[in-house]
């Protein structure tokens, strides 16, 4: 049997991201200025016809899969991000840290293509803040850090853009992050996922020792129409 975090993206489409979600019943997408991210129902199956047909010319799109090799005729493919899925399972941890958190929103997206600009946890774009939850830390009045939640599959939430400006790493303030986003996902009684590449072995130690385990390993494979 499959299991949600399988395809995440496509799953989130159907569920808890469904109002930012284009296409048919076989394949969706995101506006282009939210996400990179499309999917399929089957992956193994001529869906991936499907959502060529309904996706501009010259775009590029992202596709998670478990499948290290996808067959995703008639798109051309141009990488493969390899990375780990991890969850978490635990109770929610006693916050810490003393940096005020605060909400982010519209204001704030210049400030925060900025940072992901220079420090590129992840594609993010002019309304990638419509995913919601988006929170950080200032100093000065400078946004230094932040996370939010990207993939809503079912009762799962993803935490993503995770990153922190890098005069201001070593002082907690992803591990502060990361908390409040987990403590506000379990009082919503859904279970925190993230991603992150296979190679960034600081962020999985980090994630390790809050408690994330990893799940599995998965594949984000870039193509091109």
């Amino acid at each position: 049997m499959t299991h949600l975090l399988d395809q995440p993206v496509w799953n989130a489409m159907l569920s808890g991201n469904s109002n930012l979600s284009y296409g048919t019943s076989r394949a969706k997408y995101f506006d282009k200025t939210v996400s990179i991210f499309a999917d399929v129902e089957n992956q193994d199956s001529d869906d991936f016809q499907t959502l060529y047909d309904i996706i501009p010319a010259g775009q590029q799109i992202g596709v998670f899969s478990i499948n290290i090799d996808l067959k995703a005729e008639p798109w051309s493919g141009i990488s493969r991000i390899d990375g780990l899925q991890m969850t978490y399972n635990h109770a929610a941890k006693e916050l810490t840290g003393t940096h005020i958190i605060r909400p982010l929103d519209i204001s704030d997206v210049p400030a925060m293509l900025s940072l992901t600009g220079q420090m590129k946890p992840g594609p993010f774009f002019e309304k990638t803040i419509d995913f919601g939850h988006y929170h950080g830390i200032f100093s000065n009045d400078i946004l230094v850090a932040m996370a939010g939640q990207r993939f809503h599959p079912g009762a799962f939430a993803e935490i993503s853009g995770v990153c922190t400006h890098p005069d201001f790493t070593g002082k907690g303030l992803a591990r502060q992050l990361l908390l409040h986003q987990i403590k506000r996902i379990m009082e919503n009684d859904e279970t925190p996922f993230l991603h992150v590449t296979g190679t960034n072995l600081n962020a999985i130690k980090l994630y390790e020792s809050i408690g994330f385990v990893a799940r599995t390993e998965i594949y984000i494979h870039i193509l091109r129409k």
